[in-house]
């Protein structure tokens, strides 16, 4: 987008520059620069930050149904009380019927996760439990190929880096209130190959988007990644063809976007290793067209 269209996109939501500061982590003054017009030539970096903010709330508008109850889904912007001005940016939580009693969002551990059924997979987040509904065929076409595109060059350069896909347990900030599945995750590090979890975070985590986790893959699960010593950080878009890649070992981290046809660096590789996400869109193309569509 130019500058006149993320104006006029902010505009259109009813964000200010506060919530967007807030969201794309950016300095305020930055913002207000772009917006104002002082600063004539941004950085591409900033200017990708912000519009996946907006990029973000606009399908998440188009996706929801806005609810004031727990039993919500996706971002909102809540008001405080008394208040008709949105103020923050909050998760509205999906509700998960098979949680143990006696408990409310934000308290259930580690112990509630493993008493849940076999069959039903969830992630808990922050004491909080997020339903994971079955993905996409598109979903599980685009993960097993770059499965085999991440072992490529994991193999290729015989280093210490082991790659795997979901489900995986993950125990993100080695707390008792947080258990992850991200769809791929990279390790470069020792580990237990017996145990039946990971400890602490991956060197690499991918997440490809679906409806249903949009909102928490780009937003909520963004700033996890980051807190808890993540690397690198992908997200695929299949709707809109897209990969926004975070490299957060930089200082001031912005996401790099990629189309379905680039070649993406593997950054933690440090330049040994890259993904040709072409090979992952023609094997689409040619299922979608031998479906005749």
């Amino acid at each position: 987008m130019t500058i006149e269209e993320l104006k006029n996109k902010k505009t259109a939501l009813g964000l200010t520059n506060e919530m967007i500061a807030k969201a794309a982590d950016i300095p305020l003054s930055t913002i207000q620069k772009i917006m104002s017009g002082a600063t004539r030539a941004p950085r591409k970096q900033t200017l990708e930050a912000i519009e996946a903010v907006l990029y973000t709330e606009e399908q998440h508008r188009l996706n929801r149904t806005v609810e004031t109850s727990p039993k919500g889904s996706g971002f909102a912007y809540e008001a405080p009380s008394g208040s008709s001005t949105p103020d923050m940016v909050r998760e509205a939580v999906p509700a998960y019927n098979a949680a143990p009693a006696g408990k409310k969002d934000g308290e259930y551990t580690l112990d509630d996760y493993y008493a849940l059924p076999d069959e039903r997979r969830v992630e808990l987040i922050d004491g909080v439990f997020y339903d994971m509904s079955a993905p996409a065929v598109v979903h599980q076409k685009i993960l097993g190929d770059l499965h085999i595109l991440f072992r490529e060059c994991a193999d290729a350069h015989e280093g210490t880096c082991e790659v795997y896909l979901a489900p995986c347990d993950v125990r993100l900030d080695m707390d008792n209130k947080t258990m992850v599945q991200p769809d791929l995750l990279v390790i470069c590090k020792s580990y237990d190959l017996d145990a039946k979890r990971f400890e602490g975070a991956p060197d690499l985590v991918l997440e490809i988007l679906s409806p249903s986790t949009r909102s928490k893959d780009m937003l909520l699960k963004l700033y996890k990644y980051q807190n808890a010593g993540v690397k690198e950080y992908w997200i695929v878009d299949p709707e809109h063809e897209k990969v926004l890649v975070y490299d957060f070992r930089e200082e001031n981290y912005y996401p790099e976007t990629y189309d379905f046809d680039s070649v993406i660096p593997i950054h933690i590789s440090d330049g040994q290793c890259s993904i040709d996400f072409s090979r992952v869109n023609r094997a689409l193309k040619k299922v979608r067209e031998a479906a005749g569509r």
